[in-house]
This record gives structure tokens, C-alpha cells and sequence, in this order.
């Protein structure tokens, strides 16, 4: 009966210690997730309850090691070469989340052009910005040069982009127009009679004094003379509308020969005053319609010359700011208007002032025109001396701007260049410099245009805070490309 008993406990013993065995090997081989479920039903405590939830988080830590979070990267557990993790943790978390930071070498910031500078605080003019292009002043701009005459066209003496000076030759034309022979042929009889007039008044006035001729004689005389005179000047003023010169029907009267060329000139510089620009008028042969031996006929358009000192931007707003425009033109306020370089920064171009606003809304586009008058500027070549041969504006019709028009005055705001701010999404940041260190700042914009962004004064930044004033945009580049590698470098040490 003893014996029945030591078997039967002996027994229970062994299959007691059997299933512990099994139970434990499961345990081993069990996923991470499924031991911290087991090790967590094992301890029904109040997850609300510090001690409680620092007495789980310990035993499951001895019991896998440290719990990888999706969100962090920051708890690593025992990784040899990277150390315990756990100690800083929540430091960890605090820094990346209030100060994200980005380093560039000496090379990097002069490669992006980075240049520092203080937060100000100033007066801002509240714009509206419209688009424009610069176009030709109408009537002032554009001379066109047509052929006096019909002939054929012997010399050209200018190419397209070369320039021309007031008078200077174009084109020299050999005369087949019959009525200009003939117009010739007439002024030099005109001419050779009224000299036969001259020389017989003289010689009756020198009998005359011997008493040996009548006076009714001389009289006869001195009315020719007068009417040949008459005839000659109406002849002088037919060739002249022909296109012949001061200088050349002069020629044909003192030579007795009749002109068998015709120069054609530039507009002389009476004809190329514009009211505004300033300085000795200088063309462009903006465009050549003829060649050497062609023939033309009176009337043909030779070349195009123009003269751009002064050019006009031809702007177009809105018609829900057309209102603020008008009272912005009536009270003569300065525009600037914002010329894009090749860096994509924008050229200024103060003191401009609205010459005028179109009469009208565009009832399609619902847009308002307006004009602005642009003195334009020579550009000197080596040795600040400009070619004789060819002419270089700085600007030139076709080019797109920018106007800002100011429409309301902002006192003591905070204002920075529109590179010193970068955007991400619906997010601004500037960076503040910390020796060779940036730390990004989330801001607030209030408004922004293409030079200047002014920031709300909410605290995150102050005046006088030395900030990047260029590169914003390529500093937040590099900080997310810093981001992405060491996200790389976390991915490589999870399990």
C-alpha cells in the first residue's frame, strides 16, 4: 500500500516537472509580442500607477531586452558599440523635438552663398504685386524709314543691332522716278533763265543811267525776274517732297547737274525728342527690309529704328484692387518694380510712378490695365566705354516684372529677406545660428511677397535674433537629407 503511494507521487512528481519543461521551451521560442503579452498578464497592475508600470517595463526588459518603439529610434537596447540607450532617453526625445539643428562646412556655406544677420524691426509698405511686361513706348519708340523715291537700292550702310546717331546715312538709291528727273530737269532751266534775267537787268540798268533806254524796258525785266523766282522756289519745294535735302536741291543749283543718286538718312535729332528722356538721342536698326540691287518703289518701308531711353511696363490687376491702384496713382506713391535675375533673385527698379490707367476693365479677363513709365539704362563695354558700333539697353521690350504697388503702411514689424524663410508643406522655419550650428524654428507668416516675408510676433523668435539671412530653403534641404541617413542608420539595427 506504501509502495502504491510512492509510485503514484512519484509519478505526479514526474509529469509535473514534464509539462514545466514544456511550458518553459514554448516560452523560449515564443515571439517577442507574445512573451510580453504572457509577462503582462502576469502582472495585473494599474497602468496608471508609476511603480506599476516601471515594475512591467523592468521585467520586460530582463526578459528580451529593450522594446524598439516605431515613432522613436531613439531605445536601441544593448547593441555593444552603441551603449545604454535608456538613460537618456527621454532627454533624447525633448531635444530632437524643441531643437532640430543642421552643421555645413566653410565649403557648403560659401557654395549656397549663406550669410547671417539680425532680426529688424521696421515700418513695411503692404503691397499689392501684379505681373507686367515691358513694351515700346507708343509714338515715341519706333521710327520707320521708308524710301523717298522709286529706284534701286545700291548701298546699305548699317546692319540690324548696329547703332545710328541722328543723320547718320542708311541707304544710298539710284533715281528711275521720271517725275524727279523732270522736277530737276525744270529747276535747272528755272535756274540757267533766271541768270539770263540777272545779267540783262544789269546790263539795261547800266545804259539806262545814259538816258539811251526806256524805263518800261527794265520794267518788263524786274517782273520776269520775279515770276522765274516764284517758279524756281515751287520747283525747290518739289523736290524736297520728294525726299531730296536742303543740301541737295542746293547741290543741283550750284553744279547745274542733275542728282542721279539719293542718300537716305536718319531722322534728324528734332524729329527723335521724347518728352522724358534725357541725353543725346542713340537708334537701334532694330530690323532691315532691303537689300543691295533691289528695287523699290516711293513709299516702301526700308528699316526699322528705335529709340528705347524710355520704355513703358504695361501692367495688369485685378479688378478687385483696382480701387486701391487708382488712389495709389492719384496720390503719385513710388512703385518698384522687381526684374528677375538668372540666381532667381529679384533686380529693383525704384521710383517708378503710374503714368495712367486704362479706361476700362477687360470684361473677359476682368482685369485692369495700367502704365509705367521705365528709363532705361546704356551698358558700357570694356573700360566703361559703349561701342560705337553697337548699342546694349539694360532692358528690353519683352521682358517680364513684377510691380509692387504699396497699398497700406505696417508700423514695427518684424521683416526679413524672403530667403531667410523656408517652407515645408504648410510650414515656415528660419534658422538661427549657433557658432557653426542652425537650429530650425517654426514661424508664423503674416504676409510675403517675392523680397520680404514679415514674421508674427508670437514669441518664437525676437529682434535681434542672428538668423540666415540667405539659403533657407537649402539649409531645410540638408536638414532632411540629415534626417533621412540617420533614419537609414536606426533601420539597420531593427529586429
Amino acid at each position: 500500500m506504501l509502495d502504491r503511494r510512492w509510485l503514484g507521487f512519484v509519478a505526479g512528481v514526474f509529469i509535473s516537472l514534464l509539462l514545466v519543461v514544456i511550458l518553459f521551451g514554448l516560452f523560449l521560442v515564443s515571439p517577442s509580442r507574445f512573451r510580453t503579452t504572457i509577462v503582462a498578464s502576469l502582472f495585473p497592475y494599474d497602468l496608471k500607477s508609476e511603480s506599476a508600470q516601471k515594475t512591467r517595463s523592468q521585467t520586460i526588459h530582463d526578459i528580451h531586452g529593450d522594446v524598439h518603439p516605431k515613432s522613436g529610434g531613439h531605445g536601441h537596447g544593448d547593441h555593444g558599440d552603441h551603449g545604454d540607450h535608456g538613460d537618456h532617453g527621454d532627454h533624447g526625445d525633448h531635444g530632437h523635438a524643441d531643437k532640430v539643428e543642421v552643421s555645413l562646412s566653410s565649403q557648403a556655406r560659401n557654395g549656397i552663398g549663406l550669410r547671417e544677420g539680425p532680426v529688424v524691426v521696421k515700418s513695411y509698405s503692404r503691397p499689392v504685386i501684379v505681373p507686367g511686361i515691358i513694351v515700346e513706348k507708343p509714338g515715341r519708340s519706333q521710327y520707320t524709314v521708308i524710301a523717298p523715291i522709286t529706284g534701286y537700292v545700291t548701298q546699305v550702310y548699317r546692319t540690324p543691332g548696329g547703332s545710328v546717331s541722328p543723320g547718320d546715312p542708311l541707304f544710298e538709291l539710284r533715281l528711275t522716278h521720271e517725275e524727279l528727273v523732270q522736277s530737276q530737269v525744270d529747276l535747272l532751266a528755272t535756274s540757267e533763265a533766271l541768270d539770263v534775267i540777272q545779267r540783262e537787268l544789269r546790263r539795261l540798268e547800266s545804259i539806262n543811267t545814259e538816258g539811251l533806254i526806256a524805263k518800261k524796258r527794265i520794267l518788263d525785266q524786274q517782273y520776269e525776274l520775279q515770276k522765274l523766282e516764284g517758279r524756281q522756289r515751287a520747283q525747290r519745294q518739289a523736290l524736297l517732297l520728294h525726299g531730296l535735302s536742303e543740301s541737295q536741291v542746293k547741290t543741283i543749283q550750284e553744279s547745274r547737274t542733275l542728282l542721279g543718286t539719293v542718300i537716305v538718312r536718319a531722322p534728324q535729332e528734332d524729329e527723335l525728342v521724347v518728352d522724358d528722356a534725357e541725353g543725346q538721342p542713340t537708334l537701334l536698326l532694330q530690323q532691315l527690309d532691303v537689300e543691295r540691287g533691289q528695287y523699290v518703289e516711293t513709299g516702301v518701308t526700308l528699316a526699322v529704328l528705335v529709340d528705347h531711353r524710355t520704355l513703358m511696363i504695361d501692367a495688369e490687376a485685378f479688378e478687385k484692387d483696382a480701387i486701391e491702384i487708382s488712389e495709389a496713382a492719384s496720390e503719385g506713391r513710388p512703385i518698384v518694380a522687381m526684374l528677375e535675375t538668372a540666381s532667381g533673385e529679384y533686380r529693383d527698379i525704384p521710383g517708378l510712378t503710374i503714368d495712367y490707367l486704362s479706361s476700362e476693365v477687360d470684361a473677359e479677363a476682368r482685369t485692369l490695365h495700367f502704365f509705367v513709365s521705365l528709363p532705361n539704362e546704356k551698358l558700357s563695354g570694356p573700360a566703361g566705354k559703349l561701342s560705337s558700333e553697337t548699342l546694349n539697353w539694360r532692358y528690353r521690350p519683352g521682358q517680364r516684372v513684377r510691380l509692387r504697388v504699396p497699398i497700406e503702411e505696417w508700423l514695427d514689424q518684424m521683416v526679413v529677406p524672403a530667403t531667410a524663410v523656408a517652407e515645408d508643406g504648410v510650414e515656415h522655419y528660419v534658422f538661427i545660428a549657433d557658432g557653426d550650428h542652425f537650429h530650425q524654428q517654426a514661424v508664423e507668416v503674416e504676409f510675403r511677397d517675392p523680397k520680404c516675408v514679415v514674421l508674427a510676433n508670437d514669441g518664437s523668435i525676437h529682434p535681434g535674433d542672428i538668423i540666415a539671412l540667405t539659403a533657407a530653403q537649402q539649409l531645410q534641404f540638408a536638414l532632411k537629407s540629415q534626417s533621412g541617413t540617420t533614419a537609414d542608420h536606426h533601420l539597420g539595427h531593427s529586429h
